[in-house]
């Protein structure tokens, strides 16, 4: 079959091979083509910026943003729109034009980094020769796909970072150096090794963000977030941009005009800076794969601020902005770059206009046991555990999706011996956050530390626990990991673990289908990764 695109970097690629046609995600395959150039140029322009660095010059912070924003451009869900794309391919191919003149030695430069080509009527064909598959071995192809969408999910962490003005020019530096490799023959080991080291600037780039976030908006607390209706017209809010969100809220007040939380934005409820914000109402559905049906039922306009944007029907469409990384063809987009005061008069105008959402549920759901407040509950998680109230931690973390076998994880949930706490980030919450699991001596079974960029606290939670107990070794923990994983964050968040030491993590709904069997093998034999099998199967091996 001709292909006319090849995509495999999320979890529901076709067939767990890879999409050809069209994305199972949306996306065109002139998009994914685009996409897969834009790739092509920012390593060019990586290599360059890595020479410069080797010759003792420095690279402005303009570079570091460019790379960082392209690779979140790239991520699934995040951006449909080809003039979008083709825009940043032109930004850094003329980015990479100035670089060039300060570079000294330009020899052995690749084609990627000598690419000027900005004729964009040419690039449909020629980007069909740079994506995934000109790399002809598959376990090379493999491992070098894996460090890439582990770079593009470091990015992300990068880039909310930056938008609350926080930098690590090293991490940044890395991620270029990474790219610059992925431009050079390297063997099976040499990738191997690289990504490890994408694992240890993953944990870099998740403690720069949480960093970010903390300092900006106070550590999250535990709290109580309705999920019902309230009576005036809403804006709902999606993605997880905190720095959106504070804006979108100073820019609402008064106005009679109420903030919702959709998704992976739920956690913003649990930073104590938003909750001056008498009109911030509480959060509205679901994971970001229900938002056609639930973002027809809140009737008033939806902001987008990074990556999980379904594609819009009709009826709401022209309710439905981006800004940032994001974009769809159709929907207006709000401009706005780092440091840079967004508006979003139009929005709130709209809403103005429209019914008060339609209630889908009532109640409410706890969350906010980020590593400071379960550090506040060290002394009672520790007798929990030495008096055998808690036996078992089940790291539950990651993201939902659309496919029918994520049902697994609720039943997993539900199934779970009532002495096991659930540790979780992410939206693959959603499956378990709203079952009556209860709680042990008051302690909630679901210990929700925040969206999937909060990763780092459960990190840091069970390297706390290592420390309280006196273990030399991670994993003598009795802690069991069944991640659920979807998109290029969720990679990252898995190699920052294998970096970490943390072995025998359950990896589902299905394993990626860009590891070969090659590769696959290796993670096995060294990690002890493996997939996920019946909820009693691994019950038992997981929880004995």
């Amino acid at each position: 079959m001709d292909n006319k695109m090849f995509c495999f970097q999320c979890q529901e690629t076709a067939r767990n091979f890879g999409c050809t046609q069209v994305g199972v995600c949306g996306k065109q395959p002139e998009t994914a083509n685009l996409q897969d150039l834009l790739i092509y140029v920012t390593k060019g322009l990586s290599q360059v910026a890595t020479r410069l660095r080797a010759e003792n010059k420095s690279v402005s912070k303009d570079i570091n943003h460019i790379v960082t924003y392209n690779l979140f451009t790239t991520i699934t869900n995040a951006n449909f729109d080809d003039e979008k794309v083709t825009e940043r391919i032109l930004l850094t191919i003329e980015a990479k034009k100035g670089l060039l003149k300060e570079l000294s030695n330009k020899e052995g430069l690749s084609e990627a980094a000598l690419y000027d080509n900005t004729d964009t009527a040419s690039y449909e064909e020629f980007s069909k020769t740079v994506g995934v598959l000109a790399e002809s071995n598959e376990d090379v192809r493999s491992l070098k796909e894996l460090i890439t969408y582990g770079l593009k999910g470091v990015s992300a962490y990068t880039k909310h970072a930056n938008n609350l003005i926080k930098e690590n020019e090293e991490l940044d530096a890395f991620i270029q150096s990474a790219l610059n490799d992925l431009l050079e023959e390297k063997s099976v080991d040499e990738l191997v090794a690289l990504t490890l080291r994408t694992g240890e600037w993953g944990v870099a780039g998740m403690a720069l963000l949480d960093g970010a976030n903390t300092g900006t908006y106070g550590n999250p607390e535990m709290t109580k977030v309705k999920i019902g209706v309230g009576k005036n017209p809403g804006i709902l809010i999606s993605g997880h941009d905190l720095r959106d969100l504070e804006m979108l809220l100073e820019q609402t007040q008064g106005t009679g005009v109420d903030v919702y939380t959709h998704s992976e934005m739920l956690p913003a409820h649990y930073y104590p800076a938003f909750k001056k914000y008498p009109n911030f109402y509480g959060n509205y559905g679901n994971a970001w794969w229900m938002q056609k049906k639930e973002f027809e039922s809140f009737n008033g306009p939806i902001l987008m601020t990074t990556n999980c944007i379904v594609p819009p029907a009709e009826s709401y469409k022209s309710r439905l902005y981006t800004t940032g990384a994001t974009g769809f063809p159709g929907c207006k987009h709000i401009e706005g770059g780092i440091g840079d005061k967004k508006d979003f008069s139009e929005i709130i105008e709209l809403a103005k206009t429209c019914p008060a959402p339609t209630e889908i549920e009532s109640g409410e759901i706890i969350g906010g046991f980020a590593h400071e407040q379960v550090f506040a509950l060290a002394d009672q998680v520790v007798e929990a555990v030495k008096s055998g109230a808690i036996k078992k931690f089940v790291v539950m973390g990651g993201c939902d999706g659309r496919s029918k076998s994520r049902d697994y994880y609720t039943e997993f949930a539900k199934n779970l011996p009532k002495d096991t706490v659930i540790l979780t980030a992410g939206c693959a919450k959603y499956r378990y956050n709203k079952l009556n699991l209860g709680d042990i001596g008051g302690i909630p079974r679901v210990l929700d530390a925040g969206q999937c960029n909060d990763s780092y606290s459960l990190a840091l939670i069970a390297l706390k626990l290592k420390e309280v107990f006196g273990l030399d070794d991670i994993n003598d923990l009795p802690i069991a990991y069944n991640i659920a994983w979807y998109e290029q964050k969720a990679v990252i968040v898995l190699l920052a673990l294998l970096y970490l030491g943390v072995k025998n993590i359950h990896l589902g709904p299905t394993l990626p289908a860009f590891l070969s069997p090659n590769v696959a093998s290796v993670l096995v034999e060294n990690f002890g990764i493996a997939g996920i099998s019946s909820v009693e199967n691994d019950l038992a091996e997981l929880i004995g």
